[in-house]
């Protein structure tokens, strides 16, 4: 294990693409000057006024084409002072005008091409590219986590009829850190190195393709009885676990006690003593899928019908417990593999500890008023709110939309497309907003709630499940009334924070959006913070985790 350490002075382009699955520099506080955000399209009528303390039309929507100024015909979509990193563009529609990415200054472009092409073309070369995993198509939406780096400045430009919405998420680091700066063109070295990590991307889920040299692996069977708990895993000393692997018979159930056994059975990890915990969750919603056992692969997290993985790095100094609780009626039995790595306190008391929570519409302090429709602040709707310092990593959303089917049949597919719909359905287009130590602006701005996944035209059939090491979804209903299972993880594009961080992302329709129709969201939240803090989530009581459960679909 390459233990991690501070912000390093240089780094190599390889250096940068190993930052795609590092897990271990998760755990490293962020440096001053250290910061990430995302540029993108979003409404520009969505402002905040100093004057009045207020926000102003937040909820807009006409997300397509906001940028930051034009220059002639083009619009100026991303401009920065270095050094830093673009980690991330993705599209909705990239077509024929072309991206102008400008480095250093530089008066000649590096990068001057169809954006379409941004998506399928690699190195000036002739055939398509071929980086499954790093530049993945999910369900209509355009992604390359292919790093671009710069010392002093990034410019990007996109030229008339280049498509509609974009997002570019960046990183840009302390004046002292010296990077490579992008030519245009990439190297022998810096060709293999990307290789090697859409192979790792390929491989996730897998044990053999971590380093585990130096690792004990603990193993472990319990019966987790009715209305108790069972411990796990209870460690004293330092260390940091690697991995968890869970298995039970959960996906030999039917639907139905699938839905409901792994919202009553919940996981717990307490760090270095501590009384409350910082993971709790329940099981099938930590491991990022809901309802019931939808199989597929993400890098940090996933599973299948045998077992559930985890890939985050969990360092502890004074140990290290993890339980899983059961609030059914029925014992159940559960086996574990869980790697660990032994370390020095010397070394833990350093990192930041891993936190994970589940809530359902949990605003702990804010005013709840502001955040109704009528309030300057609606539609936005709380992801995580933590203070101190730290790394937002990525959330789980559960999204349960159901509605009584219309009497008038549709033209086409099952509700009908665009506007010709025979009820307004969809629960998406919700924007991310990420505040950053107290920003009065989000740093983060996105453009729809499928296009903060990766994905995109979500509220037009057919409605696909996919899943990538950075973003999934495991499960949609066929006609996407019902359950929703959606994860985006942010490794390379982590969020630092120095004092504190506040997530939100946009909800338009109401829990009861009509007689018979409902929309709830529950999130599981994954993020670092420093040692001997703890966060304001508590414990969910197992009704309120089995409200949309319960409720019966109306037959179609």
């Amino acid at each position: 294990m390459t233990q991690a350490k501070q912000e390093q002075p240089s780094y190599l382009y390889k250096d940068l693409v190993r930052r795609l699955y590092d897990f271990e520099s998760l755990a490293v506080p962020p440096q001053a000057g250290e910061k990430s955000g995302c540029f993108s399209s979003f409404d520009r009528s969505s402002v905040y006024t100093a004057e009045t303390g207020l926000y102003e039309n937040w909820g807009a929507n006409d997300d397509g084409g906001g940028f930051i100024r034009k220059e002639g015909d083009s619009i100026v979509a991303m401009e920065l002072s270095g050094p830093g990193v673009i980690w991330r563009f993705w599209s909705a529609l990239p077509e024929d005008g072309h991206i102008r990415i400008y480095i250093d200054h530089a008066d000649t472009p590096v990068i001057n091409q169809p954006f379409r092409d941004y998506f399928e073309k690699f190195n000036q070369e002739g055939p398509p590219a071929n980086f499954p995993n790093l530049s993945p198509t999910l369900s209509r939406g355009r992604n390359s986590f292919i790093p671009i780096s710069f010392q002093k400045h990034c410019k990007v430009l996109l030229d008339k009829g280049w498509g509609a919405y974009y997002h570019i998420t960046y990183t840009s680091f302390p004046s002292e850190v010296k990077l490579p700066s992008f030519d245009g063109s990439i190297d022998k070295e810096s060709a293999i190195a990307l290789a090697e990590a859409d192979r790792v991307l390929q491989q996730r889920g897998i044990d053999s393709s971590l380093n585990t040299e130096g690792s004990s692996l603990e193993n472990v069977t319990v019966s987790v009885p009715a209305g108790g708990k069972a411990v796990l895993f209870d460690k004293k000393g330092a260390g940091a676990i690697s991995m968890i692997r869970i298995r039970t018979d959960l996906g030999r159930k039917s639907e139905e006690q699938q839905r409901i056994l792994v919202r009553q059975l919940a996981i717990s990890m307490k760090w270095d003593n501590g009384v409350d915990p910082s993971v709790w969750a329940p099981l099938g919603d930590f491991f990022g899928s809901a309802p019931g056992i939808k199989p597929y692969r993400s890098l940090p997290l996933g599973m299948n019908e045998h077992e559930m993985y985890s890939y985050w790095y969990m360092p502890f100094s004074e140990g290290a417990r993890i339980e899983i609780e059961n609030d059914g009626t029925q014992p159940c039995e559960i086996s574990a593999n869980i790697r660990y790595f032994p370390l020095t306190t010397s070394y833990t008391d350093d990192l930041l500890r891993f936190h994970a929570k589940w809530h359902r519409d949990d605003y702990l302090d804010l005013d709840v008023e502001r955040f109704k429709e009528g309030g300057d602040r609606w539609p936005d709707w709380p992801l995580l709110m933590t203070k101190g310092r730290g790394r937002f990593c990525g959330v789980h959303l559960h999204v349960y939309n159901t509605w009584e089917k219309p009497d008038e049949e549709a033209e086409t597919w099952w509700y009908g497309r665009w506007d010709r719909k025979t009820i307004d359905w969809w629960w998406g287009e919700g924007d991310e907003k990420f505040f950053v130590d107290g920003e009065s602006f989000p740093s983060t701005f996105g453009t729809g709630s499928e296009d903060y996944i990766g994905y995109a035209w979500a509220a037009e059939p057919p409605f696909p499940m996919f899943d990538s090491a950075f973003a999934s979804q495991p499960f949609i209903e066929l006609d996407a009334n019902g359950h929703t299972s959606v994860s985006r993880f942010h490794i390379c594009d982590n969020i630092p924070f120095m004092n504190s961080f506040e997530g939100f992302i946009e909800k338009y329709k109401e829990n009861q959006w009509g007689p018979n129709n409902q929309c709830l969201y529950a999130s599981t939240v994954y993020w670092y913070q420093e040692r001997c803090t703890s966060d304001d989530y508590r414990p969910v009581s197992v009704n309120d985790r089995l409200v949309t459960l319960n409720t019966r679909r109306h037959k179609r």
